[in-house]
């Protein structure tokens, strides 16, 4: 990189803290205050050093925009969902940055643009709307936008007859919301200070601001969602931590009743709630570690009348069900892959599997808002084949692909190569490993790699194609995907293994994940990068600190570094939920734990990799000065000249820009700093 003379440097100012005897320095406390200007100057500084840093690429930077550019179609739509006698979809025209929703009905008529994103981000540097959907009788349209990035939502109501809203802007609303029967009311969450959500309100339309408060969760460890069930005819509350959960129900058609306490919540137990005709769907891992199907009759939940329909398999996870009226889908996992259980409504006639063309593939479940319907929705992909959005039709198990994603610029599949290996952990754990190349440009020698991972909450890495990636395999590149624990790939002790005191695995499993890779000549130090968001971020700061001489690169976004400090201020976003992923800060042995491994309180004086930072000033799940701080001690600890770099997105949050053009050059100054970087 260039000779750019010193980076910015922030300002070390006074500031301990002790808990449980233990005493944390924190030199660079101020820069939480958002409200003061040499916060924001400095942020802006680290913004001008990581540009004039990367200026030397700025040709490679374009090149890769206009490969990327190349691959996307600029005039698109999305495959069409249908549902009540419409189609829904989204699309994109040329030169512009977001969506137009749109509906056409099913017997074919005019298209209706029903909300035109553009036209929301006017005057926005971020815009996304994060959720909609129709009314039972297709009149209304609820959707919800995020104007800053911090997945915090205004929900609007638009009546599609008459073009006006008449619900909304409804602010501070969460991630979830369901219509009555009637379609005259609308159920929705919203955010408490901490970013929880935990009231349900309802809306009837036309009758003015006054929300009705259905449920209120007061324990601050618990989140509360609303949906409908797939058969439309119950409202389902549920309140889940990250090992209980609660849920209460009321029959769509009688909006102003009470929700019912469906079964009470207990420790360590989770239930989820669907229905279907005379009886209730139950999955629950009571006595079943991996998720076990139940059904109850509709007047009698208590658990001790429900019946096993599914038992519990140590081999497979059961992750989620949908009913249709003549079909139930059951969502599995087994030996890290998806698997698409079919069968009668009873759960245990006519089962069938679907199959699949590749080895090594990941399955998406779509919304499939149609119930009485044979038609399965879901998306396939893998490393090599890009998106498709697939009908698979139950009654024939037969299949359709409604839509692929379009590569204008082209793409040969048969070019590239994908594998699935295993890594032996050091206590024995064998550890998925995907790599995808170009055929034709490996070398037989190391070449440089990008491992990526995450390993939290339960959240499986899931091999799906990307075309942006191409300009890194086009280049010699090999991307790895390390499912780590902490996932849920192998299965929910997968995730056990890798949470709370078991939380190191997630760390070492990786660290053997690039170990295995040089011991076979892949790659070797010097060309070996390894990447991770959020959670992701925490891994691959982790293991920074735990062994930079592995380490030619090191891309962390929005990264959560700070554990020590998150873990002790309750009033931040997600701190309180979260404590069953951490460990309470109360408790000694716990909080030693965390602490001894929390990357912002591990920093040494001593030789780091080249490192590339993202934040987002709106961001909430990790706030900005999460990764300002990081960067701030490491640059004011580390014993080299390698590059650390900070760029802090001022009009965005924890996903970076909203805007599809301005994804591309966020992707390409990453890719560029990789391609730079390493020692080829």
């Amino acid at each position: 990189m260039n000779d750019l003379g010193a980076p910015p440097v922030a300002a070390q100012q006074p500031h301990t803290f002790t808990h449980l005897d233990h005493t944390f320095s924190d030199p660079y406390h101020w820069l939480e205050d958002k409200d003061d200007p040499a916060v924001i100057a400095y942020l802006e500084a680290e913004n001008a050093y990581a540009k004039a840093a990367l200026a030397h690429t700025a040709d490679l930077q374009e090149a890769m925009v206009q490969e990327m550019f190349g691959r996307m179609a600029q005039d698109d739509s999305s495959a069409p969902e249908t549902h009540g006698g419409y189609r829904y979809y989204t699309r994109v025209e040329a030169g512009k940055q977001y969506r137009l929703f749109c509906r056409q009905p099913v017997g074919g008529g005019p298209e209706a643009i029903l909300i035109d994103e553009n036209a929301l981000a006017e005057g926005h540097d971020y815009c996304r709307v994060f959720r909609s959907e129709a009314s039972p009788d297709q009149r209304y349209f609820a959707y919800a936008v995020d104007l800053t990035g911090a997945w915090v939502f205004d929900l609007f109501v638009k009546d599609l007859h008459s073009g006006e809203i008449v619900a909304g802007p409804i602010a501070d609303t969460a991630w979830t919301f369901a219509w009555s029967a009637d379609s005259r009311a609308i159920f929705y969450t919203l955010f408490d200070p901490a970013h929880r959500s935990y009231k349900i309100l309802r809306h009837a339309l036309g009758a003015g601001s006054e929300d009705t408060l259905m449920l209120h969760e007061s324990d601050d460890s618990f989140t509360l969602d609303v949906e409908g069930t797939r058969s439309g005819a119950y409202l389902i509350a549920t309140s889940t931590s990250h090992s209980a959960s609660e849920v209460r129900i009321l029959p769509a058609d009688q909006p102003t009743g009470e929700f019912r306490l469906f079964a009470p919540r207990r420790p360590h137990i989770e239930y989820y709630v669907d229905h279907h005709g005379d009886r209730f769907i139950i999955r629950t891992n009571e006595d079943a570690v991996n998720f076990r199907l139940m059904t109850a009759p509709l007047d009698q939940t208590d658990p001790a009348g429900w019946r096993e329909v599914i038992p519990h398999r140590p081999d497979v996870l059961v992750e989620g069900v949908d009913p249709f009226a003549g079909h139930l889908v059951v969502y599995e996992r087994a030996g890290g892959l998806h698997q698409l259980r079919l069968s009668n409504p009873d759960a245990v006639s006519n089962v069938r599997y679907v199959s699949f063309p590749e080895p090594v593939y990941a399955v998406i479940r779509a919304r499939n808002l149609e119930f009485a319907t044979d038609l399965l929705r879901f998306t396939f992909s893998s490393f090599t084949t890009p998106e498709s959005s697939i009908d698979y039709d139950m009654a024939r198990g037969t299949w359709i692909v409604v839509k692929q994603q379009q590569i204008p610029s082209g793409y040969d599949a048969t070019l590239y190569q994908s594998e699935r290996l295993t890594v032996t952990a050091a206590d024995g754990a064998q550890i998925p490993l995907s790599l995808v190349y170009h055929k034709d440009r490996r070398t037989g020698g190391p070449q440089p790699l990008v491992l990526y991972g995450y390993g939290s909450y339960g959240y499986s890495t899931e091999v799906t194609f990307n075309a942006n990636r191409l300009s890194l395999l086009d280049r010699g590149f090999i991307w790895a995907s390390a499912h780590v624990r902490g996932g849920s790939e192998l299965g929910r002790p997968w995730y056990e293994g890798g949470r709370l005191m078991n939380k190191m695995n997630t760390f070492t499993d990786f660290i053997a994940c690039a170990e295995h890779l040089i011991a076979a000549g892949t790659t070797r130090p010097a060309l070996l990068a390894i990447m991770g968001g959020s959670a992701g971020g925490l891994l691959v700061s982790a293991v920074a600190n735990l062994r930079p001489d592995l380490l030619g690169a090191v891309v962390a976004l929005v990264p959560f570094t700070n554990v020590v400090t998150a873990m002790l201020r309750p009033d931040l976003p997600l701190t309180v939920t979260e404590y069953e992923q951490w460990g309470h800060p109360d408790n000694p042995e716990a909080f030693a734990y965390f602490a001894s491994y929390s990357p912002y309180d591990q920093i040494e004086a001593k030789p780091y990799p080249p490192m590339y930072v993202r934040a987002g000033l709106h961001d909430l799940q990790v706030p900005y000065w999460d990764p300002a701080k990081y960067v701030a001690r490491l640059r004011a600890l580390k014993a080299d000249s390698n590059p650390l770099l900070l760029v802090t997105k001022m009009g965005a949050g924890h996903s970076g820009s909203s805007g599809r053009y301005d994804q591309l050059g966020d992707t390409a100054e990453i890719y560029a700093f990789l391609v730079d970087t390493l020692d080829r």
